[in-house]
């Protein structure tokens, strides 16, 4: 090649890169374009640093993983059973099974966990003492399809109606022993996203989301207090709604009914059992983030039926959750019984108001010192809208007095709410985050003069009572509680226990 035609070459390159970047040049002269109020500002090259250099430094491994707090990886503990894409992954997730459409893949998973508890306690209940020796298993199955649908159960086989297996070996039917074997399933329930299956099956992404849920499903609202209850029928919410006019930064609502397995303690057979199988259930329930807190509201109707009509009543609730000033937490909480209509002027089982208040302190250490105090009134027959005979009663949250063990019978004070009002005053500490105390007084007061016939609290009571857990390993966990209460009118009660819970 000549000289020549090697200049030529070299000057066919510089035209075309010319070329190439003229029009760069020129946008990068113009403004570009910014929403209003973006202002531009000079550039400051004292605000740039090159990053440090640790060439003359030793690699130190400890201080490395100082840099993040002490964190280190966690061995966690894992389910009984895994089958397909496991609970714990590291890295990239693998890809799922183009079966019903690739927006929504299929990645099978089945699991199996739980926990078993087993409990020694010492319950003097006022009418009956009992030393036992009680055990029950929750076992939860899992089988997830994809990333948002899923069938779940839940089997207690050493339980079935409030009784557990146990063993009895002091009291008033010492020396006996009961097992209790139940193979039915407690909650059988498909649950997903209407939206994302939708997205499968069109191969097009849907502008919205319809979580559902349908069979033998479980229901909390209000941590409880409102609904806590496994019912046979569906339920479906609208998420993620929101209003700037309102001032509601998040919204959901959830639409819900049951037609089998719905229970009330307001509407029992002659058995003085929850007729669960001919009550019927409708409902809605909203949680709303505003007012620099959250609001919870929910109405429901209970409907009887097969000579149980007259039983049937409405509940509505209103509750609202904030921080103020950084030195407590409150909540107000407030249930509203009504429209029951019972025949011959027979005594209602569900008619009247209740308010519940809770607030816990800030303090220095928010997160492990918590003193606390809650309080209720109660006024005729409050009654939450659904409520299971394991659950407890309406004020199981009031404070550790008012709640069971679950297990073995533990005694409690009244936990109705009806017409009574009182509180419980206590102090939660919980050390490093590595075990947990609770010391407690509570009393139940009651309203109005007249002793009603089968008045749940027919005099007034105090109680006072304590809570340790520590978990002894990633898996098993160490619980021991010890309760006295004074009783006016009826017996006194008390009661001491040791649990160990193993996790799965």
């Amino acid at each position: 090649m000549s000289i020549r035609n090697t200049f030529c070459g070299w000057g066919c390159v510089a035209a075309l890169v010319a070329a190439v970047t003229a029009p760069l040049a020129i946008a990068a002269e113009q403004e570009p374009e910014t929403s209003p109020g973006i202002q531009k500002v000079p550039h400051d090259p004292k605000a740039f640093r090159p990053d440090p250099s640790y060439t003359d430094k030793p690699y130190d491994a400890q201080g490395q993983v100082e840099i993040y707090g002490g964190k280190r990886n966690v061995d966690e503990p894992r389910p009984l059973l895994e089958l397909g894409r496991t609970l714990y992954l590291e890295g990239p997730l693998p890809g799922g099974y183009n079966i019903i459409g690739a927006k929504n893949l299929v990645n099978p998973s089945l699991q199996a966990y739980g926990d078993l508890r087993t409990a020694v306690a010492f319950n003097d209940n006022g009418k009956t003492e009992t030393a036992l020796v009680a055990t029950r298993l929750n076992l939860d199955v899992d089988l997830a399809l994809t990333a948002t649908e899923r069938f779940h159960a839940l089997f207690r086989p050493f339980d079935q109606n409030g009784q557990f297996s146990r063993y009895e070996f002091a009291g008033d039917d010492h020396l006996r022993g009961k097992g209790i074997f139940d193979l039915n399933v407690d909650t059988l329930f498909f649950e997903g996203d209407i939206g994302n299956i939708l997205a499968g099956l069109t191969d097009k992404y849907q502008g919205f989301d319809l979580p559902v849920s349908a069979g033998l499903m479980p229901l909390i609202f209000q941590n409880g207090v409102w609904v806590e209850d496994a019912i046979t029928g569906g339920a479906f919410s609208i998420p993620a709604m929101n209003s700037k006019l309102l001032g509601i930064s998040n919204m959901d609502v959830s639409f819900f009914t049951g037609f089998d397995k719905v229970s009330t303690p307001a509407i029992k057979d002659d058995r003085n059992a929850f007729a669960d199988h001919s009550v019927n259930v409708y409902g809605v329930a909203a949680f709303i983030e505003a007012n620099q807190g959250y609001w919870e509201a929910g109405f429901g109707r209970v409907d009887g039926e097969d000579g149980f009509d007259e039983l049937s009543y409405n509940s509505a609730t209103l509750a609202f959750t904030r921080r103020y000033g950084g030195l407590i937490s409150n909540s107000v909480r407030g249930i509203w019984t009504f429209g029951q209509n019972r025949e011959k002027n027979r005594q209602q089982t569900a008619d009247g108001t209740i308010l519940l208040i809770e607030n816990s302190l800030i303090t220095s250490l928010p997160s492990t010192l918590i003193p606390y105090l809650n309080l209720f009134a109660g006024f005729d027959r409050p009654q939450s809208l659904l409520r299971d005979a394991g659950a407890g009663g309406i004020l199981k949250n009031t404070g550790i007095n008012f709640e069971t063990d679950g297990l073995t019978g533990f005694p409690k004070l009244d936990d109705t709410g009806q017409n009574t009002y009182g509180g419980a005053i206590g102090l939660q500490y919980l050390f490093n985050l590595d075990q947990q105390i609770v010391v407690e007084a509570a009393t139940v007061q009651l309203i109005g003069d007249d002793i009603e016939p089968g008045r749940p609290a027919p005099g007034e009571q105090y109680a006072v009572g304590i809570r340790y857990q520590l978990p002894l390993t990633k898996a098993l966990i160490f619980r021991a509680d010890a309760i006295y209460g004074w009783r006016e009118v009826v017996q006194d009660i008390a009661g001491v226990r040791a649990e160990l819970r193993l996790k799965f």
